[in-house]
């Protein structure tokens, strides 16, 4: 993660969020009608993001369909208000961790990686109370708009940062805890098992770096750092660092030679 830290006050967030917003409304003309309708005529944060979340989901623009899933979402943040604290850690994460970001709004306005990872809490919570067509649909739409496929079974923290995100594969018994990092290309995947528990769990605080695998049910430790590009098919302890990626040949039907060579 960037050693990059902006102190937040989380009461004083929503008002940061809309007072940036209001000020660059005045300022860029082709912006003021967005974030009116976005960030400027909500009473809320929930509010707010649940707006954001409808237009994202609806394919193709149908204000009604829009209005009708603001209502539900609305709905389930009212009565899931972790879901809005989980949300609220999420963004504090990316405004507190990423050095890019110069105002308090852009990463709940633009970002594919909240977003998506937003739109996952909604599929997980559909997903518990057993109303799978609507936990699949959003898992759908999230694979169609970010490229970022989360299972809704999948089970993940708070404040969690998922920068770029796109190419973001969690499987269905994953767990990831609280104030881990994935960057873009991670796979949180099985080995070819069929059933079970089949996927990794990536413990508090964990870094997994660009296109990491990460393969069947092991677990990577708190703290611990997988590098770029890594696969990883074995336990990584508490505060460890793994970096490479290796193959070696389970069986030649061509009767080649093969020399297995070393890795680091």
């Amino acid at each position: 993660m960037v050693d990059y830290q902006r102190h937040i006050n989380i009461a004083q967030l929503w008002s940061t969020i809309k007072s940036e917003a209001r000020q660059d409304a005045q300022q860029y003309e082709q912006l003021a009608g967005l974030l009116e309708r976005t960030l400027l005529q909500a009473d809320s944060f929930a509010e707010a993001l649940a707006n954001i979340l409808a237009h994202q989901l609806v394919m193709p623009p149908d204000m009604q369909q829009v209005t009708a899933w603001q209502g539900a979402i609305g709905a389930i943040y009212k009565a899931k208000p972790q879901l809005i604290a989980a949300a609220e850690a999420d963004l504090l994460c990316q405004l507190q961790s990423n050095a890019a970001i110069k105002d308090h709004y852009t990463p709940l306005l633009y970002f594919g990686g909240f977003h998506a990872l937003q739109c996952y809490r909604l599929a997980h919570d559909y997903w518990q109370q057993g109303e799978l067509p609507m936990a699949n649909y959003i898992q759908a739409r999230m694979v169609e708009k970010f490229g970022v496929d989360i299972h809704p079974a999948a089970q993940l923290g708070k404040g969690i940062f998922m920068d770029h995100a796109v190419g973001i594969v969690i499987g269905e018994t994953a767990r990831v805890e609280d104030r881990v990092t994935l960057f873009q290309g991670v796979t949180l995947g099985g080995t070819g098992k069929g059933s079970g528990d089949r996927h990794p769990k990536i413990r508090q605080g964990a870094f997994i770096g660009c296109g990491a695998q990460i393969l069947g049910n092991i677990e990577i430790g708190a703290g611990a750092k997988v590098g770029a590009g890594a696969i990883v098919v074995q336990p990584v302890a508490a505060g460890t660092t793994v970096l490479g990626t290796a193959a070696k040949v389970l069986n030649n039907k061509t009767g080649g030679k093969y020399e297995e060579s070393s890795w680091h």
